[in-house]
Parts: structure tokens; sequence; C-alpha cells
């Protein structure tokens, strides 16, 4: 559930008792979570797509539709689609007293280079933090004609929304891979100004990808298929291996299910869209007997503040001097 990026949602390393514990003592002062849903936000996407295609149940729903946590604490809803141009519409709702979880993304068809929709959404009674993001499928730091294509004329609303909604602080150079220069990565207080940026932010986010994917016209060339079906398969490879997500989806289903969650609904297409490994694509994350390492960052560099500037353009290095 990250992301869009597994270090992006670092939100998802606090402890489940951690998140109870901050509830209870400051539940005076703060937004009872009970009383935060994120319906609102699924409601306006799908009733958007619906508008502009024609929306089909993904045959994943049969198997992924609802489900509790072991303790019974928690319900997960999950909802799948899929749709002329899109290979996967998915979402991942969690609620409970203590915690509300947002995981929506969309996938296009290999046959289109479209960004990947990306919203992911953490909160507790006294946190909320936030990635959202149209994620690109090729490389925007060093590919200037697709960050072109698809970004120049979003940057004034990414600039928007990055004074609304600050940085949220350390971001990995391995992450930043994954996220376009609008990306919105932050943290906030939970206040009815805030929940409404973030609604308006997720509004205008998905109606930009909309109409992305309206223009986006079938690739002719069955190599830029390929390539982009590449694409798509490693950034799930890195989503399903380095997503933080798995630490609080053990703890409510069970490891057994969240691996079963994880590779067959929240990114699937892992066996469907190619054959590499994680460690094809990522190498450098190779321990000596052949297993992954479990660290977020080989690399062992971080973006404390925004690293894009107003125009777009990237800056500083990925990796460390």
């Amino acid at each position: 559930m990250e992301s869009c990026s597994s270090a992006s949602l670092a939100f998802f390393s606090l402890p489940l008792t951690t998140a109870r514990c901050s509830w209870k003592q400051k539940r005076s002062s703060s937004v009872q979570v009970s009383s935060i849903s994120y319906q609102k936000f699924i409601h306006f996407a799908l009733d958007e797509t619906k508008r502009r295609t024609q929306l089909f149940p993904s045959p994943l729903q049969e198997n992924f539709n609802s489900m509790k946590s072991m303790d019974g604490e928690a319900e997960l809803q999950l909802l799948s689609f899929q749709a002329p141009k899109i290979r996967l519409l998915r979402n991942l709702n969690i609620e409970s007293e203590t915690m509300q979880v947002l995981d929506f993304a969309v996938f296009p068809k290999p046959e289109y280079d479209v960004p990947i929709f990306c919203a992911n959404i953490f909160t507790t009674a006294n946190t909320n933090i936030v990635l959202l993001d149209l994620n690109p499928l090729h490389d925007v730091i060093n590919q200037r004609d697709y960050k072109e294509k698809y970004y120049k004329r979003l940057i004034p609303l990414g600039v928007k929304y990055a004074e609304l909604l600050p940085w949220g602080g350390k971001l990995t150079s391995e992450s930043l891979k994954f996220f376009s220069p609008i990306v919105i990565w932050t943290k906030f207080t939970s206040t009815q100004s805030n929940y409404e940026a973030l609604y308006s932010a997720f509004v205008d986010y998905y109606q930009a990808w909309l109409n992305m994917i309206d223009e986006a016209s079938e690739e002719t060339d069955a190599s830029a298929t390929i390539r982009n079906r590449e694409a798509q398969h490693r950034y799930l490879a890195w989503r399903a291996e380095k997503d933080p997500g798995h630490r609080v989806l053990k703890k409510l289903i069970g490891e057994n299910a969240t691996k079963d969650l994880l590779k067959n609904f929240l990114f699937n297409g892992l066996d469907e869209l190619g054959s590499k490994s994680f460690l094809d694509y990522f190498p450098e994350y190779c321990c000596a007997d052949g297993t992954v390492n479990e660290k977020r960052s080989i690399i062992g560099k971080s973006f404390e503040t925004r690293p894009w500037d107003a125009r777009g353009e990237f800056l500083g290095d990925l990796f460390p001097s």
C-alpha cells in the first residue's frame, strides 16, 4: 500500500498499538477517527470514471471484496474494475475506530504510456500522512520528453498544492524514481481545512489523470507497448516487495492473507505482465546468500525538502556525493 512507492509511506511503520495509544491520549483535542471516511473520495472517482468511460467489474472482485481483521475490529473493503483503456482500477479501504486507510490506484493498459494514478492516505486521530501522485511510467528526471508530455501543463497544479500541503519529510532516492514533479507527500493534523484541501487535490489530480487517459492514443509500435509493460511490471515488483503496508496488513489479517492480497490484488499483474524478479530489476538489493535485502534504501540518500522547483525541475542528485 505505498505507491505509491514504498519509502513514501513511512506511516505504515507506525505500530497499531502506538496509533491506539495516541488516539486515546489525544481524544479530547482531536477528531475521532471513526468520524472520518474516505468513501467520498471513492464515490467521486467511480462516478467521474463512469461518466467518461464504461467500467466493468474486474474478475478480481469475486475473490477480493471484503475482509475482517483477525481481531474483528477493522473492516477491509475492496473494489476492482476495468475499462477499455484501464487494466485495473482498484481500491482498498480500511476502517476501524483507531485508523482509516485509503489505497486507491488506477493502472492503464500497457498499450498506453499514461502514468499510474496513486492515492494513499493514512489517518489516526492526530496524524494524517498522504501520498498522492500520477506515478510516471517512465523516467521523468532524465527523460525530458516523457516529462513534458504528461507533466508540463500540470506543474502549476503541483505548485498550488505544494503550498497547501507541504512536503512531509525524508524520502529516499529509490522512492523518488517512482514519483512525478507534482507528487504530494505530506503530513498534517486533523482539521477541516486540511481535509478540504486534500479532497480538492484528489479531485483535481484524478480529473487530470482522466484527461490524460481520455486523450491517450494506443501505441502503434509493438516495442513501445513492450516497454510500457516492462515499466509497469518493474513498478509492481518494487511495490510488492518494498511496500511498508505489509506490516499493517500482517497485523490485521496475517502473513499468508497479506501475501495473497499484495500479489493478486493490490499489485496485480506481476504474473501477467512479465517474468522478471525483483532482483532482476534491482540487483543492488541482493544479499550474499541471494535473498532480498530488507533495507528500504541501499543508496542511503534522502530528501527532507521538496526536490523539484516551481518549474518542475529536479534539484540535486539522486546519488550521494
